[in-house]
């Protein structure tokens, strides 16, 4: 017997108001079909949250962060399907017919190919690349919308508190149940952070970061080295 789709999408975002909007409009027509659309704000000093409660089921208020956010959302979610997409991710338009899929299948998790959002060919290639270590590691990235079945969002402990890499670390606890389900129509996040700080660094940046993740560095150290005007350098 074929078991239905109860998802539930969490957005977290921070200060998005010049793109919130259009980001849950394009959730309206799953929200239509009886999906649930909640948005966990960090605590946004702009009209964020304002604009973006008309336009879910949910909006929770959590401590900045996207473990945090997420976990907030998550932990309200009334789908048995739980989904974490950027505010400057778009699904593809299959994208319930794929999720569809992933609940008939044994998988406990997955998460979507992606494609950056600029037309530069070197971003096709960035995008190739991103989804083929995925697809060797099972390790997915927040921009790749991950996935999973409730009872095994809890079981692997949630998002780990931490700045920086929790779309990793979930990564890992969630391979320890199952293999991911991999979407090839893929999500489109926004380059505007690679065209902001030029896609060759970018690349270097996230490697050494990966890299050093791996080899056991403290998130927050991480964290300081990828959002640098969020922590002053006389900052602990």
């Amino acid at each position: 017997m074929s078991l239905p789709l109860h998802l539930t999408i969490v957005m977290p975002v921070l200060n998005e108001a010049e793109g919130v909007v259009a980001a849950l409009d394009r959730l309206q027509d799953i929200r239509a079909l009886g999906h649930q659309i909640i948005v966990a704000d960090g605590g946004s000093t702009d009209q964020t949250a304002a604009l973006a409660e008309p336009l879910c089921d949910r909006l929770v208020k959590a401590p900045a962060g996207r473990a945090s956010q997420m976990n907030a959302g998550a932990s309200i979610a009334g789908g048995e399907v739980l989904l974490f997409l950027h505010a400057d991710t778009r699904l593809p338009e299959a994208a319930l017919e794929h999720l569809s899929r992933f609940v008939q299948s044994d998988s406990l998790w997955g998460r979507f190919d992606v494609r950056l959002s600029g037309q530069r060919p070197l971003f096709r290639v960035i995008s190739w690349f991103m989804n083929r270590r995925s697809r060797l590691t099972g390790i997915a990235t927040g921009d790749q919308a991950i996935f999973a079945r409730r009872a095994a969002f809890h079981d692997a402990g949630g998002y780990a508190p931490v700045p920086l890499m929790e779309d990793v670390a979930l990564s890992r606890q969630l391979l320890a149940l199952s293999r991911p389900f991999c979407i090839s129509d893929p999500v489109v996040t926004d380059s505007r952070r690679w065209e902001k700080h030029g896609p060759w660094r970018t690349i270097f940046l996230m490697w050494r970061l990966r890299w050093r993740y791996w080899r056991g560095d403290d998130p927050h150290s991480l964290a300081r080295a990828y959002y640098p005007d969020a922590y002053p350098k006389d900052r602990g």
